[in-house]
């Protein structure tokens, strides 16, 4: 049976459709709080952790995501009831968060820095495999023509708690103890534990597909389908550039904090990382349709250019104006990011069909994460010589990334 059929009557569409939007929208809630790009490098800031350490927050957390996926996808493919996996996987990101926060409790500088490293790299693991696995399960269950409704709708629900959040913190005290640090992240380990209460009552139908696994192996499936897609390298060279927005708002929220904002500014990057998320999901979609390769190189100049700005206003500007200007920065980086993920994303569905679709997807996303990996360290290197200069190197790769989008084919162009 084609996985675009659901396999269950009208009434159980709409329980799971439910569950789908509070399931997804309670991990939305944790990852904008267990954030490696707001919430982490704050708490790294203030607990003297070495900016060593900060450059390497989301290329652990973005490539722990994705390097594992063309591995894991084999074995998830060979199991008939893929709900189980999925719950395994949120219960591990709740246990990881957990440990985040005691982390943040009881250690300081290096030990702090090694151990939430470690322990969002498996947060990031157990993140691929709820990735891969909840795909499968809406596939299964929900009716093709709803599901970019319910993932809408579950970026609504993440992106208004965040910015219930982010206000609470502007009203708190500037001078926070850090046991408040603390229960924030517990908090959101909280949010992966409902949502395995809430993704537990989907109704799975049983017997599900299963796919074996070639005889050649994942590995050498990649590296064949690299060698013979040229596209497919061109595109991936592309992508690695437009890291930009990415890799960039650590540095951002580091930047602020030696402009001396405290953590009311936190409650600020915190609306910005929520609104950005929240607007930019209802925007990109439709820019993307019509040419997903002109998204992303729009999106990326952009980018690059607001941190250009950023670091001209760091230099030049007052405290003042700086205490609006950063957040603000890292809300349109962030809303370029948003655009970027919505427009590849695009791209590599309407660059290949069918299963062919499928190992390019896997093969991009495993290919990134050591892309992600490489170039947190080039930017923890350059993190040495402060946040300034790791922010002009990111955006002088965006606009090299801008001129390679421009060789790539517009294959969106006719979608319209």
């Amino acid at each position: 049976m084609s996985e675009n059929t659901p396999q269950h009557e009208p009434q159980h569409q709409e329980a799971n459709a439910r569950r789908f939007i509070w399931a997804n929208g309670l991990q939305g809630i944790g990852d904008q709080i267990v954030a490696a790009k707001t919430v982490l490098p704050w708490l790294f800031t203030v607990a003297g952790v070495p900016a060593a350490f900060t450059a390497m927050l989301v290329p652990i957390r973005e490539s722990g995501s994705m390097l594992p996926q063309a591995a894991l996808s084999p074995w998830i493919s060979s199991k008939e009831q893929r709900k189980r996996i999925w719950l395994f996987g949120s219960l591990g990101q709740a246990a990881a968060a957990a440990g985040i926060a005691v982390a943040a409790m009881f250690l300081h500088g290096v030990a702090l820095g090694l151990t939430v490293i470690a322990l969002l790299a498996v947060l990031s693991v157990f993140r691929a495999i709820c990735s891969i696995t909840g795909k499968d399960v809406q596939g299964r269950t929900i009716e093709k023509g709803r599901r970019g409704l319910i993932t809408g709708r579950a970026t609504a629900l993440s992106g208004a708690f965040t910015l219930a959040i982010g206000l609470g913190l502007t009203l708190l005290p500037n001078e926070l103890p850090r046991w408040m640090i603390v229960a924030l992240l517990g908090g959101g380990a909280a949010t992966w534990v409902l949502a395995t209460l809430v993704f537990a009552r989907i109704q799975e139908p049983p017997g599900g597909h299963t796919v074996e696994e070639k005889e050649k192996g994942w590995v050498r499936a990649t590296v064949d389908l690299l060698r013979d897609d040229k596209p497919l390298r061109r595109f991936l060279l592309v992508r690695s550039l437009m890291l930009v927005t990415a890799l960039s708002t650590p540095f951002i929220v580091v930047l602020a904090q030696k402009e001396g904002q405290d953590l009311t500014g936190l409650g600020a990057f915190v609306i910005a990382s929520g609104g950005a998320a929240l607007l930019g999901g209802r925007v990109s979609g439709i820019w993307s349709d019509k040419s997903s390769k002109n998204a992303m190189a729009v999106s990326a100049a952009a980018a690059s250019v607001v941190l250009v700005a950023l670091v001209a206003s760091a230099q030049w500007a007052s405290s003042s104006v700086n205490a609006w200007v950063m957040p603000a920065g890292f809300f349109l980086v962030n809303l370029a990011h948003t655009t970027v993920r919505v427009a590849r994303k695009t791209y590599l569905v309407d660059m290949a069909d069918g299963a062919r679709r499928t190992m390019i997807t896997g093969a991009s996303n495993t290919v990134m994460g050591i892309v992600l990996l490489v170039m947190g360290s080039v930017t923890s290197a350059l993190s040495a010589f402060g946040p300034e200069v790791t922010l002009l190197f990111l955006a002088a790769m965006g606009f090299v990334g801008v001129f390679g989008a421009s060789d790539l084919e517009d294959v969106s162009q006719r979608a319209g």
